[in-house]
């Protein structure tokens, strides 16, 4: 039988969500359709940002995480004026106003309105588990199974120790 693919759980949920055929690299389907969100339920929430893009007095949104872009058409529909940017790792949504900008990475140099509503939700992080040897990354197989692996370092040891200190054994803690 072969060893099984051991990955840390950072490495496998990149994979399952940005690499070839991930979740939100798929085409023939959106995210969209097995959940909804507050910017697919209304268009309050666009009204919220606009307002607040108002406010501020920008005249740029620039949407991390776009998904299929639906806040973006949104906000066009609320005011056609406004520069719009969707920054996703997934291909230009069809049928995406072509006014509204898309990009894989974030835009350089200028004043804008940044959103990153759903994108928070699905950054890759790594597990650690305190162990009776002390904290340990954690490792997950295809099926599930976990393994704890070398200790963290550097900086995320460091935020462990501020931000999420690890006593008793079993605790986890994300980074």
């Amino acid at each position: 039988m072969a060893e099984q693919a051991w990955a840390t759980w950072r490495s496998a949920t990149e994979r399952a969500l940005y690499g070839d055929g991930g979740f939100y690299r798929r085409t023939e389907e959106a995210p969209g359709d097995h959940f909804r969100t507050s910017v697919h339920a209304s268009p309050l929430f666009a009204r919220a940002l606009l307002t607040l893009a108002d406010d501020a007095r920008l005249r740029t949104v620039v949407d991390i995480g776009a998904g299929r872009g639906e806040l973006l058409q949104a906000l066009h529909r609320l005011d056609p004026s406004l520069h719009l940017i969707g920054v996703e790792l997934a291909a230009r949504p069809a049928g995406l106003p072509a006014v509204i900008g898309w990009t894989s990475d974030l835009p350089p140099g200028f004043e804008a309105l940044v959103v990153a509503n759903e994108w928070l939700d699905n950054i890759p992080v790594d597990v650690v588990e305190m162990t009776a040897d002390g904290p340990r990354v954690l490792e997950v197989d295809p099926a599930g199974a976990e393994r704890p692996a070398g200790r963290p370092t550097g900086p995320d040891l460091a935020w462990l120790e501020r931000w999420w200190p690890l006593t008793d054994p079993g605790a986890r803690a994300e980074v």
